[in-house]
């Protein structure tokens, strides 16, 4: 053999950089040839486990991809049989300062435990890692505390702790590079231990038992005992029996049901511990004793039995009988004759998962005796479910979540107690690991994943797992996360030109992976270079067959810079835009030349002249100029002139002739529009003449027809008609001239159709021609006519939600113009439509009551939560104008209209059914469900129902616990929102299933001789089945405490009489009832054969100590009174309301043995007076002596005030106004109110994720949340309040509540309410109001000051009316702004008028001003009222008459005319 020997080995020190590979020479010789191990910092490169690390027998070592962590000692070793060799070499990487990547973080620990800092971190060279606490090193690489370890990755392990490490722990990471450093806090617990363990006791039966446990425990933990028997929670008893308190358990009266082992365990975040002690109860039973069930550790399908022999009752036992109840089932039996001489015996056959009870009973030459003792409930040894979990359905909640939920496996298939829940999920059809959820608890059957990835399919699937393991998974199912916007624009976008009007788009797709959906086409963005906000915009519908895709815009300005560029969108919204290409639209033919005309017209010559087109639609290249004589063949001549000449003289012209001129501009793309004209030479043009005879004829809404005679036309032809109009106003008014229409090149027209004219207005028109030379003076008007009425142009304009209630929506716009009525204002009015979004529903129309100078209007009858449509539109007597754009509105949230659906419920025990239901349908949740109420009581109770919440909306599932046993129960369920709640359902009524029944009661003896007593009883208070029998079972008291004797009676009897007895001695009686599932608890009672028996004196000292007084019940303590030989049954209290109330039971049945007593059911602040009487075979006693007045303390009010009203004062501002709860509500003194306020979102639910405040009564409302601010209003008097400083144009929510001084009611009902713009203030000022005719008034305002008017003023409302006929002659008119004057026209002659005027915004109308008052002008008078003749003679006559009806001003005279009827020679008209 040769030892082995290094052949080829590495330097000492080797760089390295990093993300390069880099190789370690090793190679080595020998016989036998040596194996090479390699070493990394002393640790087997084969523990590392580091893929990059390439061992070759050939080369060495290859390490790959070189990062910071592979920075240290590497070592080769050749080993055999025949030695061993090495070399090292140190391999640098490439140097990085130290980086944490893990921090340590706080820590909090129990004595004994480990605790564990983190501090992972890397760098190059890799870091030395120092851990120090305060200023000694506790750990790094040269130095090892014991306790203390540096872990390989940079942490700290601390273990065993101690107190004495509590402090500031430094992890310190260094090399070259520089060091970083980072500090943790360690807090250590003293571990909490039992000092004092409670001892084994063994009593006799009646007297007191007390077991001691007292723990030692970090006096800055608190601790909790708890004591068991069992398994099962020992509770204090009503009576006083069981005593429970820190440090000890104290049990009197005891008797063989107190038997067991009993555990104290105590409980804190310094950790736990428990001791147990037996319990005997010295006595011989008649029944097995100490029957016990343990489970078989060889055999999961067996329980082990074993018991103590009972008392034989000097006979011989036979044999025992074994009953075994499974999963709460009726007893049966099981093993029917069991050897007497066994005190044990294995119970084989039974089913996994399944709980059981055993009882054992033996039998003599007699009889049967009692049952046993049941043991407790036992379950067999649990399995994983052998089936998935049912129903699993996974539905896209966001574009990153999805919900999951599912259904229980079937219960036959759990194999024990469902502990809850594995879901794991994947993206579909890809390999890869799962993700997992565990749901820990098994009532929740819904699981939310959250940050997944946009619209992406993922596989998902749902296990149950036991105690004893996870079950099988349910088969695959799949789901999509909802669609996203694109994240990517289209690629490879190229836009380019085609013709002067039209551009052209191709692009491709963006890559799939960033669409984030289903592709719903592409938006083609174009705008002008200079216009940038003028975008056009183009859908395109995606072409799936095609990878490269093409669109087209139309319709743009010819050789015009537009920038172009295109997106992809989704149903969410639009995706990023691609970048804009500048480009230009093609060259076109050019518009007409501007301005043609002529000078220096001779004979044979003229000059022509124009201007450049205005549309040039590209670059002018030149113009074409044409004349020729129409009344001369081919006398036709052109000519081609450049861009510059926009003038050209016309020679060699005929003297005295016509002729016609045409001029046309050229571009690349060709010749434009031809512009002509008419000259004659050798006589220069002159000014046309103006037309005249104006007609108007066929008149419509928007046209006229207007025919005239033509003026001349200045020796050339007319080139332009223009016609002017004149609009007056119904006052008379005129308003300025204006250009109505023009005609071009019509020379010879005498007739003209007048369009775009305003209908139901009055017009005058006027005319005047043009030539070349000039245009001619205006025409005389026509005559005034007025255009037909048509229905409105436009739509009402800012139309907006003004405020949202659970069934309506307010809605508010600026009317229409008085100019765009086209009507009379008295037939113009407003309507709304509806619609809503979902499509559910038809669609309403509303006619909004008002007239024309409504803005605003409330539509109701909707259903809450509901998003709609709504469109306004104007109306007249003619028909109904456009409609406006959509404006998107929400109802706001009310309560649920409906109740769940599929109510369905399962008993599972004595005392608990399992209740399931369906969610709310979606029309009927009216806002975001908060969750569900259950509400169950007994059938047939008059009290209130018992209220359980089950919070969210996923949660269709509720166990109920602690239910009265075999009770028949009604049970509802009911969803509830923010604002309250839903109906409940309908009452399912389930019965709750049997088990042992409770104690009989009213246990009396009322026939008492020396020999014999007779027992009466009622059936329990707590039947908790069928009462299939009594047992009646006696002893002396003062004798052997184990020979009873006992009897067996029906279900009917209430009444027994025993016999047989010995005078003047007491015995001790037992009762017991029975159900199908066995015996159930005993009621014991004393008797004395005695015939001296009298009824019982009442308690004395009856005393309620202030410090036991609460709101709702108090304590109250007394001395028993004498029994009069014979034992007390029982005590009755009765109390009074104070001061006048009646004196009522409160409580009948207080148990004898007792002397303090808690009662309940109290109303809070109230004070009441307290009596007894005790009651004994005999009977009752006399009434004690009453308590003194006493009075609970005050509890949270019941009710909250009631909002009234919310009204904006000004534009930050709002009052509040309420009515005070009801005085039986207030539970004390009302102190005041708090109003508790919040911004609301836009169009939002009022409803968000906000913290939940719980209020000091512990009801909790999602009303008041960390987002609400809140004002305390500290006079209960008080039923009004502004809130101010709030935001303009802003929507609140407020909520009230009432407080005194132990805290607040629940909130009230939310009222929200919008700020920012309050009615005005202040009336207008400076109001004139002067005559302008006998029908007319002028009023003149000034706005009213800027502070006072709380927003935007939108217009102003005049009322106006005859001063003394206000009633039937007010009118109202309406004028907007900016308009501060208004001519009232239509008025009655010489009448005083009263005018009052209010400014307006969106809020409302503001203050009236003061009426201000004018009378109008004088007019002619009406004729005379009547006209009589009398004294009538040959040449006279007595004329009368009556003044005139409306006399239109101060009648000055009268004028009387008169003339024959027919011709007189010599007789004229005569006047007077």
């Amino acid at each position: 053999m040769e030892p082995p020997s290094l052949t080829v080995q590495p330097k000492r020190k080797i760089s390295a950089d990093l993300d390069r590979n880099i190789e370690i020479p090793c190679q080595a010789s020998g016989v036998p040839q040596p194996r090479i191990e390699w070493y990394k910092d002393a640790v087997p490169l084969s523990k590392l486990a580091n893929a990059r690390y390439k061992v070759s027998s050939a080369t060495g070592l290859t390490v790959r991809r070189v990062q910071p962590g592979d920075g240290g000692i590497f070592q080769c070793f050749a080993r055999s049989p025949a030695g061993e060799t090495q070399a090292h070499t140190e391999l640098l990487v490439s140097s990085v300062a130290p980086t944490l990547l893990s921090p340590p973080s706080d820590q909090t620990v129990t004595d004994g435990d480990t605790a564990l800092f983190t501090c992972q971190n890397s760098g190059a060279p890799r870091p030395a890692v120092t851990w120090r606490k305060g200023s000694q090193v506790i750990a790094s690489g040269s130095v090892q505390v014991p306790r203390f370890t540096l872990l390989q990755s940079g942490g700290l392990q601390i273990r065993p702790v101690s107190v004495q490490d509590s402090g500031e722990f430094t992890c310190i990471a260094s090399n070259s590079e520089g060091t970083i450093n980072a500090t943790a806090a360690l807090t250590v617990w003293s571990r909490t231990v039992i000092s004092v363990p409670p001892d084994d006791q063994r009593v006799i039966k009646g007297t007191t038992a007390v077991l001691a446990c007292n723990a030692t425990h970090d006096p800055r933990i608190s601790i909790s005992f708890r004591w068991d028997r069992g398994g099962v929670a020992v509770l204090p008893s009503s009576g006083g029996r069981v005593s429970v308190r820190p440090g000890s358990l104290t049990i009197s009266q005891t008797w063989s049901g107190d038997i067991g082992d009993y555990t104290c365990s105590v409980t804190s975040q310094a950790g736990n511990d428990s001791r147990s002690a037996r319990l005997e109860v010295i006595e011989l039973p008649h029944s097995p004793r100490s029957l016990t069930a343990r489970l078989n550790d060889s055999d999961s399908r067996s329980v082990h039995l074993s018991w103590l022999r009972p008392f034989d009752g000097n006979s011989p036992l036979l044999y025992y009988v074994l009953e075994l109840s499974e999963n709460n089932s009726p007893w049966k039996v099981y093993l029917s004759e069991v050897d007497p001489a066994v005190s044990e015996v294995s119970v084989g056959g039974l089913t996994p998962a399944r709980t059981y009870q055993f009882r054992l009973c033996a039998v003599n030459q007699v009889g049967r005796g009692q049952y046993s003792a049941e043991t407790q409930r036992m379950m067999l040894r649990e399995e994983a479910p052998s089936a998935p979990p049912n129903n699993i359905v996974a539905s896209g909640r966001t574009n990153q979540s999805i919900m999951v939920q599912w259904q229980p496996p079937p219960e036959s298939e759990l194999n024990g107690v469902l502990r809850g829940y594995v879901l794991r999920y994947r993206l579909a059809g890809l390999p890869g690991d799962y993700q997992e959820k565990n749901i820990s608890t098994p009532e929740t059957n819904y699981c939310l994943l959250k940050d997944l990835i946009i619209w992406t399919q993922y596989q998902i699937q749902v296990a149950a797992y036991t105690g004893a393991g996870l079950g099988v998974y349910s088969r695959p199912v799949t789901e999509y996360t909802l669609q996203g916007v694109p994240t990517a624009p289209p690629q490879e976008v190229e836009v380019v030109a085609i013709n002067s009007t039209t551009i052209r788009f191709t692009w491709n797709p963006p890559p799939q992976q960033f669409i984030n959906g289903i592709n719903q086409g592409y938006k083609l963005l174009v705008w002008p270079e200079q216009s940038p906000e003028e975008v056009i915009v183009v859908t395109i519908t995606p072409d799936y067959p095609s990878s490269r895709h093409t669109g087209l815009v139309s319709g743009l300005r010819k050789f015009t810079w537009y920038y172009g560029s295109t997106l992809c969108f989704t149903t969410p919204g639009d995706g990023p835009r691609s970048a804009p290409t500048l480009l230009q639209t093609h060259e076109d033919t050019p518009g007409p030349v501007r301005h043609l005309s002529f000078t220096e017209i001779l004979d044979t010559s003229l000059r022509v002249s124009w201007a450049e087109p205005l549309d040039k639609n590209g670059i002018i290249t030149g113009y074409m100029l044409w004349w020729e004589a129409p009344s001369v063949k081919s006398s036709r001549v052109d000519r081609s002139l450049s861009n510059s000449t926009l003038q050209y003289q016309l020679t060699g012209l005929t003297s005295t002739t016509a002729y016609t001129i045409q001029v046309a501009a050229r571009t690349g793309a060709g010749q434009g529009v031809v512009t002509s004209a008419t000259i004659s030479t050798g006589v220069p043009p002159e000014l046309p003449g103006a037309p005249s005879n104006l007609v108007i004829s066929n008149i419509s809404p928007r046209t006229a027809m207007l025919r005239f005679r033509p003026g001349s036309d200045g020796k050339t032809g007319i080139s332009r008609w223009i016609v002017e109009g004149q609009v007056v106003k119904e006052d008379g008014k005129e308003e300025a001239w204006r250009v109505v229409y023009q005609k071009d090149n019509e020379p010879d027209a005498d007739t003209l159709e007048i369009p775009s004219l305003i209908p139901f207005t009055r017009y005058r028109f006027r005319m005047q021609q043009v030539n070349i030379v000039g245009s001619s003076p205006m025409s005389a008007p026509s005559r005034l006519i007025q255009t037909l009425q048509a229905a409105p142009d436009t739509h009402p304009s800012n139309l907006s939600l003004v405020s949202a209630t659970q069934t309506s929506l307010r809605f508010s716009w600026k009317p229409l113009l008085e100019t765009e009525f086209n009507s009379s204002p008295e037939t113009v009015g407003y309507r709304l439509r509806v619609w809503r979004t979902d499509g559910d529903g038809e669609d309403r129309t509303e006619d909004v009551k008002g007239g024309f100078g409504t803005s605003e209007a409330t539509i109701e009858g909707l259903s809450p939560w509901t998003h709609h449509q709504v469109q306004i539109q104007a109306f007249n007597s003619i028909g109904p104008g456009p409609w406006s754009q959509n404006v998107a509105a929400r109802t706001a949230e009310s309560a649920p209209s409906g109740p769940p659906a599929n109510v369905t419920g399962e008993a599972v025990s004595s005392s608990r059914i399992m209740l399931t239901w369906a969610p709310l349908p979606e029309a009927q949740r009216n806002g975001v469900i908060i969750g569900y109420k259950v509400l169950y009581r007994e059938k047939d109770s008059d009290g209130p129902p018992s209220v359980r919440v089950v919070e969210g909306d996923r949660n269709l599932t509720l166990l109920l616990g602690f239910l009265q046993k075999y009770t028949m129960y009604a049970l509802q369920v009911l969803a509830y929102t923010r604002i309250g709640d839903g109906p409940p359902s309908s009452a399912v009524l389930l019965r709750t299933k049997e088990d042992v029944p409770g104690p009989p009661v009213r246990m009396m003896f009322p026939e008492v001789r020396l020999t014999s007593v007779r027992v009466v009883w009622q059936p329990p208070a707590f039947p908790n089945g069928i009462i299939l029998g009594y047992q009646i079972s006696y002893r002396l008291h003062s004798r052997d405490p184990l020979r009873w004797t006992t009897v067996e009676v029906g279900s009917n009897a209430r009444q027994f009489t025993v016999t047989g007895l010995a005078s003047e001695h007491t015995y001790v009686f037992r009762l017991t009832a029975r159900t199908a599932v066995g015996w159930g608890e005993q009621q014991e009672a004393l008797v004395v054969t005695t015939e001296r028996r009298e009824r019982p004196q009442p308690p004395r000292k009856l005393s309620v100590p202030q410090d036991e007084v609460e709101a709702r019940r108090l304590r109250l303590y007394w001395v028993t009174g004498g029994s009069g030989s014979s034992p007390l049954r029982y005590f009755t209290l009765q109390l009074k309301e104070l001061p006048g109330g009646p004196w009522k039971t409160h409580t009948a049945d207080i148990p004898h043995n007792v002397t303090s007593w808690t009662v309940d059911r109290l109303k809070p602040f109230t004070s009441y007076k307290l009596r007894m009487l005790a009651t004994n075979d005999v009977g009752d006693s006399v009434l004690s002596k009453e308590t003194e007045a006493v009075t609970t303390l005050q509890d949270v009010p019941n009710e909250p005030p009631v909002i009234l009203s919310v009204k904006p004062t000004t534009t930050t501002s709002v009052m509040v106004q309420w009515k005070r709860p009801t005085e039986d509500s207030i539970n004390g003194v009302l102190t005041g109110y708090r109003l508790y306020y919040r911004e609301l979102l836009a169009n939002a639910s009022a409803f968000s994720d906000a913290g939940v405040q719980t209020a000091k009564n512990h009801t909790t409302s999602a009303l008041i949340t960390n987002k609400s601010t809140f004002k305390t209003v500290s006079s209960a008097s008080l039923t009004e309040f502004e809130l101010t400083q709030l935001n303009k144009f802003k929507r609140y929510q407020i909520v009230m509540t009432s407080y005194n001084i132990i805290g607040e009611s629940p909130p009230s009902v939310p009222v929200e309410v919008s700020v920012g713009e309050a009615a005005p203030s202040v009336a207008p000022q400076s109001i004139k109001v002067s005559a302008v005719s006998p029908s007319g008034l002028e009023v003149t305002w000034d706005t009213p000051p800027p502070e006072t008017q709380n927003g935007l003023i939108q217009g102003y409302k005049i009322h106006y009316w005859e001063r003394d006929n206000q009633n039937q002659t007010e009118k109202v008119k309406v004028i907007f702004v900016p308009d501060t004057r208004v001519h009232l026209t239509n008025l009655t002659s010489y009448t005083p008028y009263m005018v009052t005027l209010t400014a307006f915004n969106t809020a409302g109308d503001g203050p009236p001003s003061d009426p201000r008052g004018a009378r109008t002008l004088q007019s002619a008078p009406s004729q005379p009222s009547y006209l009589s003749f009398s004294e009538v003679t040959g040449g006279s006559v007595n004329v009368s008459w009556g003044a005139p009806l409306t006399p239109n001003g101060q009648v000055e005279g009268y004028r009387v005319i008169y003339q024959p009827t027919a011709p007189v020679q010599g007789s004229h008209k005569h006047s007077i």
